[in-house]
């Protein structure tokens, strides 16, 4: 007898439906599984055994072939445990397989039965759907994650008779329902705040226009000075998640067996901060089966790179083209998988290696040339990328002292939003543009026309400031966010002056 049950493998952060197809012969006594497994599936034997045993059935004693279809995609895990067991104890006649073609399954077992939690079950729920079954048969911890995909039952389960008697019997098992938006809205809150940092008002100002934009910044300034404390600070700032990004986000942690447990839904933006020892594949991704790196969890979120200059060279050279693309593809012998990586760049550094070079009160203790040797650590093209270069300073002891009360971030937030619905606007006729920090050079050229006073300023500004051509689109579309912030249709000479004056690290004498 010949039965097809239906599970699903994951390429990149997407599912493809695996069919198993289970033959129960009359002649043999040993099982086979096919189809391209890993060892991990090909060691479900032993798992299957004992659960049969364990739920008082009986294991095949004849020959039993299980066919993983297609053959050219590996399957890897554990997770194909249940849909294999019960192909097989619906093909050896103590079960009933009507109902098997209308849902799929996935879980491991364990010796007894129990089933354990999965990787990607928003991802596979979603193929699901798009594939026609009726219904998804997973583990209960990782019911919730599923149910947000609406218009699928989703049933979850603890033991595997439960998925046994509910083939025999479909009413015996209520579906888990999630309400999406209730979740979402209630979701949006953060512990940190942006009036717990005592003065910094020029740096706050150039994180407000970063996350307006979605430019990418970075810190230059003394130990203790505020660098990370600020950076930690930027994802309260940024618009809400939509529906959508939310469940975009929380494709790539689930795949990534990376989501919070008991989190069914990702709603606040990623902020992701590897340490600087992280290797290029952890910080891409990578691996024998392509996993996404830490700039793809930092989807829609902020990657932030702190003490830039330790990070090894070739670590940061391999972030220029996701930079730039806003997606990461890693090629290997048989495939190549793409994984989303918009995300905002910060990064933070200090000047010099004793850190202290351009102190308003402590003295410099570098060698000279050691402050450019050091600086040269990152890449011109990577800080090509980069559109605001922010000088930070030490705080001063009246504003630590202070009591006054200082903005919060929800008022900070509400000019941003502000700004990035202007921008909605304007790029509304643009695919994969939504903010001024993704217009192209083209696109530039229409939506930053500025008056000749602003061209003469621009012009002054870049010879007197020894400025290198690459800063020139960069202050230009810095400029239009600030005029976006203003709600001002023209970018004025005020924009052109606030925004030259973040290109600190361009100017030709920096750091000499």
């Amino acid at each position: 007898m010949i039965v097809k049950t239906y599970g699903s493998a994951i390429l990149g952060v997407n599912a493809i439906t695996i069919t198993i197809e289970v033959n129960v012969s009359s002649k043999g006594n040993k099982l086979f599984i096919v189809g391209l497994p890993d060892n991990a599936v090909k060691e479900s034997e032993r798992r299957i055994e004992s659960t049969i045993q364990c739920m008082g059935l009986r294991m095949p004693r004849t020959r039993t072939v299980v066919n993983m279809a297609p053959a050219a995609i590996r399957k890897a895990g554990a997770a194909y445990d249940l849909p294999i067991a019960a192909g097989i104890i619906a093909a050896s006649g103590q079960a009933s397989p009507v109902h098997l073609e209308h849902y799929l399954m996935m879980g491991e077992l364990s010796l007894d039965g129990t089933i354990q939690p999965i990787k990607g079950a928003l991802p596979i729920a979603m193929q699901a759907l798009k594939d026609g079954f009726s219904g998804f048969i997973l583990p209960k911890q990782n019911a919730l994650e599923a149910a947000m995909v609406s218009g699928l039952k989703v049933y979850g389960i603890a033991h595997i008779s439960e998925a046994i008697n509910f083939l025999n019997d479909p009413d015996c098992l209520i579906p888990v329902t999630a309400v999406r938006d209730e979740f979402y809205a209630t979701q949006d809150h953060w512990g940190i705040d942006f009036s717990e940092v005592k003065g910094q008002q020029h740096i706050k100002r150039a994180l407000e226009i970063a996350a307006a934009g979605g430019h990418n910044a970075i810190l230059i300034g003394p130990p203790g000075a505020g660098k990370t404390m600020l950076a930690k600070r930027l994802p309260t700032i940024l618009p809400p998640l939509t529906l959508q990004e939310a469940l975009e986000t929380t494709k790539i942690h689930s795949v990534a067996g990376k989501l919070p447990e008991h989190t069914s839904l990702i709603t606040h933006r990623p902020f992701r901060s590897p340490h600087h020892t992280i290797s290029d594949a952890a910080l891409v991704g990578g691996g024998s089966i392509p996993q996404p790196g830490e700039i793809s969890l930092a989807h829609h979120g902020v990657l932030f790179l702190d003490e830039l200059p330790e990070f090894k060279r070739k670590v940061l050279e391999v972030m220029r083209q996701p930079v730039e693309e806003r997606r990461v593809t890693i090629s290997r012998a048989r495939t190549a998988i793409d994984f989303p990586a918009s995300f905002m760049l910060l990064a933070s550094m200090n000047p010099c290696p004793c850190g202290y070079f351009n102190h308003p009160e402590k003295e410099c203790s570098c060698a000279p040339g050691q402050v450019q040797e050091y600086l040269n650590k990152v890449s011109g093209p990577l800080l090509d990328r980069i559109d605001l270069h922010v000088e930070v300073t030490p705080v001063k002891f009246a504003d630590l002292s202070s009591s006054s009360a200082t903005e919060k971030s929800t008022y900070i937030r509400n000019r941003v939003i502000a700004a990035r619905a202007i921008q909605a606007k304007r790029f509304a006729g643009h695919d994969g543009v939504y903010c001024n920090a993704q217009m192209h050079s083209r696109l530039l050229a229409t939506v930053c026309v500025i008056s000749d006073k602003c061209r003469e300023q621009l012009g002054q500004a870049m010879q007197k400031l020894k400025l290198s051509a690459r800063a020139y689109d960069r202050i230009l579309k810095v400029s239009r966010t600030i005029a976006d912030l203003e709600g001002s249709h023209s970018v004025e000479p005020a924009h052109m002056a606030e925004a030259i004056q973040f290109r600190s690290l361009d100017r030709e004498n920096w750091g000499n």
